[in-house]
C-alpha cells in the first residue's frame, strides 16, 4: 500500500479542549504517523501519514468536529511531502 501524506489545518474552538491529545489518539488507534500542533492564530495543524484509508478516516473524523468539547468551523487540508515520522506526536 502507498503511503500518503496529508496537512491540515483546523479551525474553530480547538485550542485548549484536548483537541490534540484526542488527536493523536486517533491517530495512533488507525496507525498513522506525524504530529499535532497549537498555531499562534488559534487553529491546530495536523500532518498526517499512512495509508490512504487511514488518513481519509482522521480527515474525515476532524471534519466532524473532533473531540466532544471542541467546536470545528472549517478544515483546509492540502497534500504534503511524507515525513520520516516514527509515531504520531504532540508538538509544542
Amino acid at each position: 500500500m502507498a503511503t500518503v501524506s496529508i496537512a491540515a489545518w483546523v479551525h474553530g474552538m480547538v485550542q485548549g479542549v484536548g483537541f490534540r491529545f484526542s488527536t493523536q489518539h486517533q491517530a495512533t488507534a488507525l496507525g498513522l504517523t506525524g504530529y499535532t500542533k497549537n498555531l499562534e492564530d488559534g487553529s491546530v495543524e495536523v500532518v498526517m501519514c499512512g495509508e490512504q484509508e487511514k488518513v481519509d478516516q482522521l480527515l474525515a473524523w476532524l471534519k466532524q468536529g473532533g473531540p466532544k468539547h471542541a467546536r470545528v468551523d472549517r478544515v483546509l487540508s492540502e497534500p504534503t511531502a511524507p515525513g520520516n515520522y516514527s509515531d504520531f506526536k504532540i508538538r509544542y
